[in-house]
């Protein structure tokens, strides 16, 4: 018998198709990985058996009795707990009071048991190996902690199906480890979890059976050990994973940008770094070891306690910069940064794709400019963008992770930026999304003269994109590697260790 099976699920929205006669079964013990381009309708999917959503048609039978969760309480209720990608977690709540909301533990005369949700918490956190203080608030945690507190919810509730929507979107190597850990255990004990995941590797390192959706359909459900890379990307995408990552570039010796003397804060060593026109440079490493700040700190989004930036003109040409002066000044030099959290950061989800789009033009104009429009550059960007959407007067909040990623990149396309400076270039990103996103960073360098560094927690990204890898380590450049033969094995050792390695090229 199936632990849980959807039979014929279809739901649309304004008379468009997201999800169309959809069969899912699933059994206890299982990892039942389901994937597929973002707009496929795995999401949908997930969200009709989480409760967020009522399907049009179809039915879900939940150890063989027909079930309908009216909202993800009653779901949970019912032993089907969800972790969502998109963090839906509260801001002035506690971690304690977050892991127990809606299921609080109760006195016995009906009060809260502050006490007890307090060790609970404790417990809960430390079994999904995080070590936080539950009287922490939400705000005060990182993307990556929020990721791992959204997990722990959902291990608190003792469910018997767990759904995982990109759990590891905002994970370092340490936590991901830590989920894959606790995936297992919860397998062992008989659970069934859905895993949905972009990520090639997890889906072959996790899970037993894939379901691959396309256009709201089904593809196929078939045991993972009967595929392989190439023919689950086929399934996904209908292309060879042969045309995932573009050619490797061929930098020139001219800097596009130097960093020297870069310190983070006082006590910490120097960071000194060269980016060359026509190259992109990956920053790597353990979560919170000083990849982050490097960037932020370069963009003017964070201070440090001192720096100097120099970029240089076509004609040979040096410039400096000062990050103190903030972001906005930074852009005016066309220094400018892609945040992680493109919700919160990034984009303005209630305003149009063209509005979003046309910011970065704005910027470098003063409050007493005349506004202009930007229509014809907007479509232009769209096209060669191939930003899926009715029209450029779309709201970004109803575009695919994909295409919001893709709005934000040319944003500063248009402005004619020379630097990108990028959190996680594909977070949340689809297969066939991100192939399109690496090409467009690749002609960005290429083409057009410019200069990328990025940081990434998908170590094959680093690998096929970049064309020098830099491993950071306590808020310094421990290694350096050039792109050719490096493997995941070197750059985690670099990483952990002082031991020694072979970097085929060593930062300076």
């Amino acid at each position: 018998m199936y632990l849980l099976e959807a039979r014929g699920l279809t739901k649309a929205y304004a008379g468009v198709m997201c999800l169309g006669d959809v069969t899912l079964r699933g059994r206890a013990g299982s990892v039942h990985a389901v994937t597929g381009e973002n707009g496929a309708g795995k999401s949908t999917l997930m969200k009709i058996i989480g409760g967020v959503v009522r399907p049009d048609a179809g039915s879900i039978l939940l150890r063989g009795a027909e079930v309908a969760f009216a909202s993800p309480l009653e779901a949970l209720r019912g032993g089907v707990s969800t972790v969502f990608q998109e963090l839906s977690l509260i801001e002035n709540l506690t971690i304690a009071e977050s892991l127990f909301l809606g299921h609080e533990p109760a006195t016995w005369y009906g009060a809260l048991d502050r006490a007890r949700m307090l060790r609970e918490a404790r417990r809960v956190l430390e079994e999904v190996g995080l070590d936080l203080d539950p009287r922490r608030f939400i705000a005060s945690l990182t993307v990556a902690e929020q990721q791992m507190v959204e997990i722990a919810r959902g291990v608190s509730a003792n469910a018997d199906i767990f759904i995982f929507d990109e759990p590891t979107a905002a994970l370092g190597a340490e936590d991901v480890v830590k989920l894959k850990r606790l995936i297992r255990d919860l397998q062992a004990a008989g659970r069934l979890i859905f895993y949905i995941s972009h990520r090639l590797d997890e889906i072959f390192d996790l899970c037993d059976t894939v379901t691959v959706l396309k256009d709201g359909r089904l593809v196929d459900t078939r045991p993972v050990a009967s595929l392989d890379r190439d023919g689950l990307v086929s399934m996904m995408v209908g292309r060879s994973l042969e045309d995932y990552f573009p050619g490797a570039g061929t930098a020139t010796n001219q800097a596009a940008l130097r960093v020297t003397d870069l310190r983070l804060r006082e006590g910490v060593p120097p960071v000194s770094l060269t980016v060359h026109k026509g190259e992109i440079v990956g920053l790597a490493g353990l979560e919170g070891q000083g990849q982050r700040e490097i960037l932020r700190a370069l963009a003017g989004a964070e201070p440090c306690a001192g720096v100097t930036v120099e970029t240089f003109a076509a004609d040979g040409g040096l410039r400096r910069h000062d990050p103190a002066r903030g972001v906005a000044a930074q852009v005016a030099d066309n220094i400018v940064f892609m945040p992680e959290d493109r919700k919160k950061e990034g984009l303005y989800l209630s305003l149009p794709i063209d509005e979003n789009m046309a910011l970065g033009l704005h910027q470098k104009r003063g409050l007493g400019a005349v506004a202009r429009s930007h229509g014809a550059g907007v479509a232009g960007m769209m096209r060669m963008l191939h930003v899926k959407a009715t029209s450029a007067v779309q709201p970004v909040g109803t575009l695919s992770g994909g295409n919001q990623q893709k709005v934000m990149l040319g944003r500063w396309l248009m402005s004619g930026a020379r630097v990108l400076l990028i959190e996680e270039p594909t977070r949340g990103v689809d297969v066939g999304a991100k192939a399109e996103i690496y090409a467009i960073l690749r002609d960005f360098v290429a083409q057009d003269g410019g200069a990328i560094l990025l940081m990434s927690r998908e170590m094959n990204e680093l690998i096929g994109l970049c064309d020098r890898i830099l491993v950071v380590r306590g808020g310094r450049i421990v290694a350096g590697f050039s792109s050719g033969g490096v493997t995941e094995e070197s750059i985690l050792h670099a990483a952990i260790t002082d031991g020694p390695h072979e970097p085929q090229r060593r930062a300076s």
